[in-house]
């Protein structure tokens, strides 16, 4: 296969990352997600878009591919952060917004039942949460605590006999709308740590509201969340998380796939370019032809080989049991800023119509400024490399 030529798995692969990480089974169910992305969600994502709504048939096509557990491949593979990582690569080539929801139920819900609950927990929950049975969220961000959230965190949680009662605010919250539960991050007043709560959407003195008014990531719906005296009983809190320490443990295992997003987003946007400029005739030619506009394709392709070298990278090294903070934060750092530098590349070679969303870059240009900011800002990521590199903390 010529470098350029489409990988049938996830397109775009100069030095054959799939064909080296993957086992022939991961590869041919990733192909298949491909196929079903390009056949039944692409198409919908311009209108989603446009109305700010994800469409019913988003799901519909993702749920029956048991993309969390797929046909004939080996489970330990399944779970593997390499999988789930092109999956989620995918999934962003074809939107951000898409990834994004998904991920809210394959990625956060999903490990922090699995590492925060209880054995028992865990077993009941497992099945129904990789089926979609239960659709839930995470809900950690608040409406004044975002990047200091560990010592800022002000949801509150009261034990009053055999129950909790949970008072706060929670913010950006995606996939809140539609989901059957969500995790609930509180302190608890007796103790001041920090405790998980497993709280139905539609319980008494919990509100849900869609946030208006985004320029990116339009088709997920984020939320606002308020709890006032809302009361759950104890066998609803995780019970394998009493403090900072156990969420930083269910967030690291999860980092590496904002990293995958940023390199999947570029992907989508680098294919977009091509076929425009090959389809876009100027000066008698099509545009794809000149000069300037191949250096702009051609420094598009080495951001996202680049990312998608770290993203894998990041995955190989917590597949074998190694997580740091700072890995994380160096790979999420520097796809991101690559990202952003992608899609604005991809935009200047497709001109005016760089701002239209029927050529796919216009979403792709938007939503970059999302995964440049979630998880993390840039600065934030670069002082947790900077005090691994200095061994001193610039934080306040």
């Amino acid at each position: 296969m010529a470098a350029f030529e489409l990988d049938p798995t996830i397109g775009i692969d100069p030095y054959g990352f799939a064909q080296t990480h993957l086992s022939a089974p991961a590869r041919a169910a990733l192909t298949e997600l491909r196929e079903v992305l390009e056949r039944d969600v692409r198409p919908l994502m311009n209108d989603a878009w446009e109305t700010a709504s994800m469409p019913d048939g988003v799901l519909g096509a993702l749920i029956p591919l048991h993309l969390m557990d797929p046909d004939g491949v080996d489970a330990a593979e399944a779970a593997s952060s390499m999988f789930s990582g092109f999956r989620t690569y995918l999934l962003a080539r074809t939107d951000v917004s898409v990834a994004t929801m998904y991920n809210a139920q394959s990625g956060l819900f999903r490990a922090a039942v699995a590492l925060g609950g209880s054995p028992e927990q865990a077993a009941e929950l497992e099945p129904r949460i990789r089926s979609f049975d239960l659709k839930g969220v995470f809900a950690l961000t608040e409406p004044e605590h975002g990047s200091d959230i560990a010592g800022g965190l002000a949801t509150s949680a009261r034990r009053d006999g055999d129950e909790w009662v949970l008072d706060g605010a929670k913010r950006w919250i995606g996939g809140a709308v539609s989901a059957d539960v969500i995790a609930v991050f509180a302190r608890d007043d007796a103790d001041g740590q920090v405790k998980v709560f497993v709280v139905p959407r539609d319980a008494d003195g919990v509100t849900v509201s869609t946030i208006r008014g985004k320029v990116s990531l339009r088709p997920m719906q984020n939320a606002q969340i308020t709890l006032e005296g809302v009361r759950v009983p104890e066998r609803a809190r995780l019970q394998r998380v009493d403090g900072w320490r156990d969420v930083a443990g269910i967030l690291r295992v999860m980092r590496s796939d904002v990293s995958w997003i940023a390199a999947g987003l570029q992907a989508g946007a680098v294919e977009a370019a091509v076929r425009y400029v090959r389809e876009r005739e100027q000066f008698g030619r099509p545009i794809g032809a000149f000069q300037l506009v191949q250096e702009k394709l051609a420094r598009m392709a080495g951001n996202l080989t680049a990312s998608l070298a770290m993203a894998v990278q990041l995955s190989a090294r917590q597949d074998a049991g190694v997580f740091s903070d700072e890995n994380s934060a160096l790979a999420k750092m520097q796809t991101a800023r690559l990202a952003r530098e992608t899609v604005a590349l991809g935009r200047e070679v497709c001109g005016g119509n760089g701002i239209l969303l029927e050529n796919d870059v216009a979403r792709f240009f938007a939503d970059a400024e999302a995964v440049y900011s979630y998880e993390g800002t840039h600065e934030v990521n670069a002082l947790i490399v900077g005090r691994a590199l200095t061994g001193s903390s610039a934080f306040v």
